[in-house]
């Protein structure tokens, strides 16, 4: 397939994230590739029209900072690669994404998902079921239980659950209700400071720009990826004892990678240094996580005015469930996507997406809204604050129109990866060419993927 604008999904879905980002009419958008992943939900669209957005919004940065405007292109089947996996190992394997105990589970009244891949939400679930962590034993002290009740009690002891609901549940439940009312991205206006990018070349329009990544596991890591693919300098940051193997040699390329204890007074002195040497931060903590530790939007606006400050959070930013810990599959139950699935497909079990699509989307919208505060930085002086959820995205999908039949796309062949091997902190990997292509704007990394904690907290 090869369009100047795309389908009309496509371009429903690209037209509403140019608009929640206050960007003007979308220029046109040449889209190829051709296959759409299995779905009863237009996937495919969605991750072409969020790689889209993040390189129309790199493109207006580079028509505002040098004044000439890049052609952009998608390539749709490699960004539905993109959302599943972007490397193929040569030698090695990459960690299981999952922990043995962490899925779906029928309870005494439906179904519910455990996510248990961190240690202290694991020990949480089975601490109210009462269980080893061993799946059957699990499956059963599940089923002794209603979906809603042993939700409610993972998520009082600190773990993560979702219960699975349909469409119209989520739409009358208070959280779903909320969620409808937010708009895709939320920005308040900042402060006036500099805008970060005296060392930006028009052809790595990111060249020197610092961006301060304080984000886990896919949507945050995706959005500092592509920042990093034109030139960002990106510092990741993680607690002592986190990881995430799984994913990481997906999500640390291009960056830095160390560790901080911002609960210490010498990390958080550390950061305070590193953020007022920033020019953005991207973070995915709940809602009032920094507020706790200190470090409201005002202090960091104080710590580095002109600051571009890009939040996550699951759930959503309003509701009564603003505040609760939330990954996409969980997402997907709570707010209908996986029961849909099991209604269309007539199975006996939940149907979730074929991939993680709201924290890959969700990732480009991030990068999308730091390139637009950047543009408006440029143009104002001021930073900017965007606040962004998977739940929101969510409903970007949810409330699209079915796709049309279109066959599966053709598995990835060798041309479709990099000549030369990655040297990732595991072994040589192949990575499959970007979806993303701006004349004259290459996306490229400076560094390979590697584990987390390899680097100093220093730019």
């Amino acid at each position: 397939m090869t369009s100047e604008t795309g389908n009309p999904v496509f371009v429903a879905m690209l037209d509403a994230i140019r608009r929640t980002l206050g960007a003007g009419p979308t220029p046109p958008v040449s889209v190829t590739g051709a296959g759409a992943l299995p779905s009863i939900f237009p996937v495919s669209d969605l991750a072409a029209a969020s790689v889209a957005a993040a390189g129309l919004a790199l493109a207006d940065l580079v028509e505002t900072r040098f004044g000439r405007r890049p052609d952009v292109s998608v390539d749709r089947r490699l960004a539905a690669f993109w959302f599943a996996r972007s490397l193929h190992p040569q030698g090695w394997e990459v960690p299981p994404l999952w922990d043995p105990v962490a899925g779906d589970y029928r309870a005494a009244d439906g179904w519910i998902r455990l996510h248990t891949n961190a240690p202290h939400h694991r020990d949480a679930a089975l601490a109210v079921l009462g269980t080893p962590p061993e799946r059957e034993a699990v499956a059963a002290a599940v089923r002794q239980w209603s979906a809603d009740d042993l939700e409610g009690a993972v998520v009082a002891a600190g773990g993560c659950a979702a219960a699975m609901r349909s469409a119209e549940a989520w739409g009358i439940h208070p959280q779903g209700a909320a969620v409808a009312h937010e708009p895709l991205v939320a920005w308040e206006a900042g402060e006036t400071g500099p805008d970060g990018l005296a060392a930006a070349r028009a052809d790595r329009p990111l060249a020197g720009l610092r961006v301060l990544d304080l984000t886990r596991v896919l949507a945050g890591p995706v959005a500092t990826r592509f920042l990093a693919g034109f030139g960002a300098t990106v510092l990741r940051l993680d607690p002592p004892a986190w990881d995430e193997p799984g994913v990481l040699p997906d999500t640390t390329l291009g960056k830095a990678c160390a560790r901080l204890d911002l609960k210490t007074p010498g990390g958080r002195a550390r950061f305070e240094e590193l953020l007022a040497s920033a020019d953005v931060l991207v973070h995915g903590y709940r809602p009032d996580a920094l507020t706790r530790l200190g470090l409201d939007a005002a202090t960091r606006a104080r710590l580095r005015p002109g600051l571009v400050d890009v939040a996550l959070d699951a759930y959503g930013w309003t509701g009564p469930w603003r505040e609760r810990r939330g990954f996409d599959s969980l997402v997907q139950m709570s707010c209908g996507i996986a029961a849909a699935g099991m209604v269309r497909a007539g199975a006996d079990k939940p149907v979730p997406l074929p991939v993680q699509a709201l924290d890959h989307a969700t990732g480009h919208l991030m990068a999308a809204a730091v390139l637009h505060g950047l543009s408006r930085r440029l143009t104002t002086g001021r930073g900017a604050t965007a606040r962004l959820s998977l739940a929101r995205t969510a409903l970007l999908l949810t409330a699209a129109p079915s796709p049309l039949p279109e066959d599966a796309p053709a598995a990835p062949s060798r041309g479709d990866f990099s000549e030369a091997p990655e040297r990732t902190g595991w072994g040589p990997a192949l990575r499959l060419h970007p979806p993303l292509t701006l004349a004259g704007v290459p996306m490229r990394w400076d560094r390979p993927a590697g584990p987390l904690g390899a680097d100093a907290p220093v730019w």
